[in-house]
């Protein structure tokens, strides 16, 4: 899941989700989490699209004749939705595993995605993307300033970044290591909570690869409504972002 390049792909991280690839598309299996993360996540990027690009919201393609680039896409969880959004998609993760079972999903699902296993950097240098997605990632690299710096780089003048990561809390060690991976609802070494970043440190490392924060929501839960976008970024965050010029 952790992706990027050789200062900063961990590849502890990226054994750790290459022995969940085979039961990454199970809604009930290791990876349940993440699919029950992806709705309200969607439901933001979707959002984002349409202010960014001033799109129809009822529109089915709104990333038509756009690139799209998912760093650290594990088997594809976000990639494939883009795909039906419109965008000629490309995914990369570190885990040859989890782009394995990304591509063999993507076929059985007759989508055409450019899955790559490796260094982010290295594959997609001198491209642009007009959308670059890393959806909880950084939290497992070994060097974050330096992956930040690398999405930036792959990120179009005009486009549009998206992250997600969980903050640094009382309430995210609880949620989800004590609760998650103690009850078996996460996988066990999932999360190093001192690797979490507050939305202050992870914007900093933005402004300093230059860019800019034009938007920033929690991702809470709760027992009656499960994870939904709120005011509350003490679990998760998404961040909005692009080109500070």
């Amino acid at each position: 899941m952790a992706m990027t390049s050789k200062a900063t792909i961990d590849p502890r991280e990226a054994e750790h989700f290459g022995r969940l690839a085979a039961d990454w598309w199970d809604p009930k299996g290791a990876s349940a989490m993440l699919h029950r993360l992806n709705p309200p996540r969607l439901r933001y990027i979707r959002e984002a699209i349409d202010a960014h690009w001033g799109g129809d919201p009822a529109g089915f393609a709104p990333l038509a004749g756009r690139s799209a680039l998912d760093v650290g896409c594990g088997a594809g969880l976000l990639c494939e939705p883009l795909a039906r959004l419109g965008a000629r998609v490309t995914g990369v993760d570190a885990a040859p595993e989890n782009i394995g079972a990304a591509r063999a999903h993507a076929a059985a699902a007759g989508l055409d995605i450019d899955y790559l296993a490796g260094e982010f950097e290295t594959l997609t240098a001198g491209r642009r993307f007009d959308l670059v997605t890393s959806m909880e990632v950084i939290e497992h690299v070994a060097d974050p300033a330096a992956f930040v710096t690398g999405l930036a780089a792959a990120l179009a003048s005009d486009g549009l970044m998206i992250l997600s990561t969980p903050n640094r809390t009382p309430l995210s060690r609880l949620a989800m290591i004590t609760v998650g991976e103690g009850l078996g609802m996460i996988p066990r070494g999932t999360h190093d909570h001192d690797r979490f970043l507050t939305p202050d440190e992870l914007e900093e490392m933005l402004v300093a690869a230059g860019l800019r924060v034009t938007d920033r929501r929690g991702l809470s839960f709760s027992p009656g409504a499960g994870f939904h976008l709120s005011a509350d970024d003490s679990l998760n965050y998404l961040l909005t972002v692009r080109h500070a010029a």
